[in-house]
C-alpha cells in the first residue's frame, strides 16, 4: 500500500514526455503530513514498517507506523505541556537518531515549525539561529560539546529559548526526553479538517548559507512535502514495500528529499544507519545486511565506494542508485558501472526546491549531465536579458512562477523579503546555477553563477575540468577554482586529494596537467595545483569552493603585504 493515489491523479508514465505534461500533484486545503500520511498509515497498515535503524553499537530499532504515531504523539503532548503551538520555532540538532522522525512529526501536530540544523553548530552560529527565528523549543542529542555551546548561546539570548529537550540523557537544565517520555500520553485529540493549518501555512524552515552574508532561512509551507514526491517515487523510484538509503545528515535539506515525505508517501521503508564517523566499507556492509533495496548518495561517497573492492559485497538487492549535492564526474559513474552494473542516475535541486531536473526512469541516463526538467516546475534556461536560450547556450537556470507558488518551491526566505525578492522576480525564480541544453533537452551544469572562472577571454565551469582531473589515477577528489592573474584575469587552480599510494611532488603536477590538456580544451588545464589532505565541505558532503577561494585570497593578501612591506623597507634604505 502507498499513499500516492491521494494526491496523485495519475502515478503510471509510458515516457519522460508523458511525465512532463500530465504529472500533477493534487494539494488539500488542509493538508498535514503527520495527519494525512502517518495517521493514515497506522491507521489502515499499523504493522507497516516506516523506518529501520541501526548504529555502530549494535543498536537497532524497527519501527512502525502504529508505533511511530505513538511516540510522536507523547512528544507533541510534552511540547504542548511547555507551551509550544501553531507557529512556534523549534529547532532539532539530532544527526541521524531515530528521534528525528519522532520530532518531525510531533512539531507537525502541535503544528509548529520545524528547523533541522546540524551538531556542528557553534555559539555564534545558535546565537544567529535563535534570534533570527525566534526558537523557542530545542531537542538535541549530545555531539561535540553541542549542549554546552547551547547552553552558552541561551544565556546570550535573554529569554527566546525556552524549552530545551535531550535525546542523550540527564543534564541540568533539560528535560530528559526518554525519563518523561513515558509521562505523556500516547493519545492526541485529531482536530477537524477545517480546523488544521492551511497547506500553505509555514511547516519547516532551512538555515542555507550563500557566498556572502549570514544565513537565510528557507520558509517552507506543508505543500512543500508533497512537493518531495517528485525526489522518492520518480527520481530515487524507490519501491513499494522496499528499504531505501539516502546517505543525508537530518540537519540537511536533503533528509527532506531522501528520507521522509516522498519516500513515506510512496509506501517504501527508510534505512537509518547512524554513525560518528564515515567508514565505507561498513557502510557498506550495513548496505548488505539490511538488503537495502534503492541508494543515494552525494558523489563524495561514489569517490570512495569506487576506490572499495566492491566485488566483496553482495549488492544485488540494490535496484536503482541516485545522487545529488553536487556534479557526478563520468569517471566516477563509469567506474561504479562497471563494478556494480549500477546506473547512477544524477538529479539537481537546491533547499530552496525539491529536485528539479534528473535522470528519469524513462531515460538512459547521460553521464555528467544532471537530467532533464522536472514536470510542474517550469524549469528554464534564462540569458541576461531575461530571454529563453536556445540549445548549446549558456543561461541561468531559473523557475517559471508568474504570479504565483508551484508546489515544490520554498515560500520565500523568512523574514527578509529584500533577499527573497533578488533571486524571486520578473515571474522567475533565479536559482543562481549555470547549465546548458543538448539537443536531447538534458541539462549540463557549468557552475555557480558566481564559480565560473573567466580565463583569457573563456568562461570556464569548474565541473568540467575536474571531471577531466578526476580520470587521472592519482587523483581522488579534486576543487577547481579560479585564481587571479595580472595576464589572463583568472588562471585555473585545483586543489587536489591523492589516492592512496601517490606522493604530492612537483612531477605529478606536471604529469596531471599534460594529462587534462590531452583529455580536454588546452586553455581549461589547471596552470595551479595544490595536494591537500582533505577538501573543505559542508555537513552534507559538498566541496566548499568559496573556501578554498577566500583561504587562496587570504595568502595572497598576506603576501601582497608583504611584498608592499618590503618595498618600502627597500625604499627606507635607499633613503639612508
Amino acid at each position: 500500500m502507498s499513499l500516492l493515489s491521494k494526491f496523485l491523479p495519475r502515478i503510471e508514465f509510458d515516457s519522460y514526455q508523458d511525465f512532463l505534461h500530465n504529472y500533477k500533484v493534487n494539494v488539500p486545503e488542509h493538508f498535514n503530513f503527520a495527519y494525512d500520511v502517518l495517521d493514515c498509515y497506522a491507521d489502515e497498515e499499523p504493522e507497516r514498517v516506516a523506518l529501520v535503524w541501526c548504529d555502530d553499537n549494535g543498536e537497532e530499532q524497527v519501527i512502525t507506523f502504529a508505533e511511530l504515531r505513538r511516540r510522536c504523539n507523547r512528544l507533541a503532548n510534552l511540547l504542548k505541556s511547555e507551551g509550544i503551538g501553531k507557529g512556534d520555532s523549534v529547532m532539532l540538532v539530532l544527526k541521524s537518531r531515530h528521534e528525528f522522525w519522532t520530532a518531525m512529526m510531533a512539531c507537525h501536530k502541535v503544528g509548529a515549525v520545524a528547523i533541522p540544523a546540524t551538531h556542528m553548530l557553534k555559539e555564534h552560529d545558535l546565537v544567529y539561529r535563535f534570534e533570527c527565528a525566534e526558537v523557542k523549543a530545542l531537542i538535541a542529542v549530545e555531539s561535540d560539546n553541542l549542549l554546552d555551546e547551547v547552553d552558552t548561546a541561551q544565556v546570550k539570548t535573554g529569554d527566546i529559548l525556552r524549552t530545551k529537550i535531550c535525546v542523550s540523557g540527564a543534564r541540568p537544565g533539560w528535560i530528559d526526553y526518554h525519563a518523561v517520555e513515558g509521562s505523556y500520553s500516547e493519545d492526541w485529540s485529531t482536530p477537524p479538517r477545517a480546523e488544521r493549518n492551511e497547506s500553505g501555512d509555514p511547516m519547516l524552515i532551512y538555515f542555507t548559507s550563500g557566498t556572502s552574508g549570514n544565513p537565510k532561512m528557507v520558509l517552507h509551507a506543508y505543500e512543500q512535502a508533497l512537493g518531495y514526491i517528485l525526489c522518492g517515487k520518480y527520481w530515487q523510484n524507490v519501491q513499494d514495500g522496499g528499504l531505501h538509503y539516502t546517505m543525508a545528515d537530518t540537519g540537511w535539506a536533503k533528509c527532506a528529499w531522501g528520507k521522509l515525505y516522498g519516500q513515506w508517501i510512496s509506501g517504501t521503508r527508510i534505512f537509518v544507519y547512524d554513525y560518528d564517523r564515515f567508514d565505507a566499507e561498513k557502510m557498506l556492509e550495513k548496505v548488505v545486511q539490511y538488503k537495502v533495496t534503492s541508494f543515494c548518495a552525494p558523489p563524495t561517497v561514489y569517490r570512495f565506494l569506487i576506490k572499495q573492492d566492491l566485488s566483496r559485497f553482495d549488492l544485488s538487492n540494490i535496484k536503482y542508485a541516485t545522487t545529488a549535492g553536487e556534479p557526478l564526474n563520468p569517471e566516477v559513474y563509469y567506474q561504479f558501472l562497471h563494478k556494480t552494473g549500477l546506473k547512477i542516475r544524477e538529479g539537481f535541486g537546491q533547499t530552496e526546491t525539491v529536485v528539479i531536473a534528473a535522470n528519469w526512469p524513462w531515460d538512459d541516463p547521460k553521464p555528467g549531465s544532471m537530467g532533464r526538467p522536472s514536470p510542474s516546475l517550469n524549469l528554464e534556461l534564462v540569458g541576461p536579458d531575461n530571454k529563453v536560450v536556445e540549445a548549446g547556450e549558456e543561461g541561468e537556470m531559473c523557475l517559471r512562477t508568474g504570479d504565483g507558488y508551484l508546489v515544490g518551491l520554498f515560500r520565500g526566505y523568512h523574514h527578509a523579503e529584500e533577499q527573497t525578492k533578488s533571486r524571486w522576480h520578473d515571474g522567475y525564480y533565479h536559482a543562481g546555477d549555470m547549465a546548458w541544453r543538448d539537443e536531447d533537452g538534458f541539462l549540463w551544469f557549468m557552475g555557480r553563477a558566481d564559480d565560473v572562472i573567466k580565463t583569457s577571454g573563456y568562461r570556464v565551469g569548474p565541473f568540467e575540468v575536474e571531471s577531466a582531473v578526476m580520470e587521472h589515477p592519482s587523483v581522488l577528489e579534486c576543487a577547481i577554482t579560479g585564481v587571479p592573474d595580472p595576464t589572463r584575469g583568472q588562471v585555473i587552480k585545483a586543489t587536489i586529494v591523492l589516492t592512496k599510494g601517490y606522493e604530492p611532488t612537483e612531477e605529478l603536477k606536471k604529469e596531471i596537467q599534460t594529462f587534462v590538456k590531452h583529455n580536454t580544451a588546452p586553455y581549461k588545464y589547471p596552470r595551479v595545483i595544490e595536494f591537500v589532505s582533505e577538501l573543505p565541505k559542508t555537513v552534507s558532503g559538498k566541496i566548499r569552493r568559496q573556501e578554498i577561494r577566500e583561504q587562496q585570497q587570504r595568502i595572497w593578501a598576506e603576501a601582497a603585504a608583504k611584498e608592499a612591506e618590503y618595498q618600502a623597507q627597500q625604499k627606507s634604505d635607499a633613503a639612508k
